[in-house]
């Protein structure tokens, strides 16, 4: 059994990470520059990113490689740098991590609409998806993230992709924004019955519009699969302009009486925060579920 199933089994629940964009960004990183160049350019804030993480409680944390595909790299020309970017996060957030906590290798989508909506052929994003898993997975990942996907067929690449190269569990996550669904029109039934005939390790729902939007789609997957293992990580709300910053309105303390509605009610397995969480926030849900 591989570590990352080991460690599911024998936790109830397992707390992911928090935002990692909006925490660089507060820690430096110019509004409009790509996180990932961080794994290469300041790797002590990727490295504290990460510790506060860990500190404040987290069973997982994810690598600094949302937009680490080819694909996604080529708009700030570092496309053939992403073996190496994304290498590099794997360490950096193994370094972190030692053998105690688990590291999830970060995907996201490549930003680019798939063929024949858009130019993306299926090719040559399945292509993009296996250098990024190779590299993570040589980085040394436990366990592989397909996260914020908005279209099956995208997915579907994604994962191809993952499996040409490397054999480590998988998570896919989707992000549910459109009036209960994604931005390409899936539902959450629908998407749980595509994921679980994949057969992913882990299926569930992140960033999205409110807590209760995303609680609400994850109970959708739960009933149109009821043994699926599921996954949830919520935005802390939605952001709004104060003084110059973007602020998000959910405090830690309402992210953890949600983490609990989302174990008790829904029986997440994994649960953590997205865009606008903090260190804070996930160590009040750290507190409420590990109890």
């Amino acid at each position: 059994m591989s570590k990352f199933r080991a460690t599911l089994a024998s936790h109830k629940v397992l707390i992911a990470d928090g935002a990692t964009g909006t925490t660089l960004q507060k820690a430096g990183l110019p509004p409009g520059t790509a996180p990932e160049r961080w794994n290469l350019e300041n790797q002590d804030a990727v490295r504290a990113l990460h510790r506060g993480y860990i500190e404040a409680g987290s069973d997982m944390v994810l690598t600094n490689t949302f937009g680490g595909t080819s694909v996604r790299l080529r708009r700030e020309g570092l496309a053939e740098r992403a073996a190496e970017i994304n290498r590099a996060a794997a360490m950096l957030a193994r370094e972190m991590a030692g053998e105690s906590v688990l590291v999830a290798g970060d995907i996201g989508p490549t930003g680019e609409l798939m063929a024949p909506l858009g130019t993306l052929s299926h090719e040559d994003a399945v292509a993009s998806f296996a250098e990024q898993a190779g590299a993570l997975a040589e980085g040394g990942v436990d366990v592989i993230l397909i996260e914020t996907m908005s279209d099956l067929a995208e997915v579907q690449a994604a994962v191809e992709g993952v499996r040409k190269v490397t054999d480590l569990p998988l998570m896919v996550t989707m992000s549910f924004d459109t009036r209960g669904r994604t931005m390409m029109g899936v539902k959450p039934d629908g998407a749980a019955r595509t994921l679980a005939s994949m057969g992913v390790d882990v299926m569930g729902a992140n960033c999205g519009r409110t807590l209760t939007e995303t609680l609400d789609a994850v109970l959708k997957m739960r009933e149109a699969v009821p043994d699926a293992v599921l996954m949830a990580k919520p935005n802390a709300g939605l952001p709004h302009a104060e003084g110059g910053d973007l602020v998000y309105d959910v405090t830690p303390e309402v992210m953890a009486e949600f983490g609990r509605r989302f174990v008790n009610e829904a029986g997440v397995k994994i649960f953590g925060g997205c865009c606008g969480s903090t260190a804070e926030h996930i160590r009040a849900v750290a507190e409420a579920l590990k109890l």
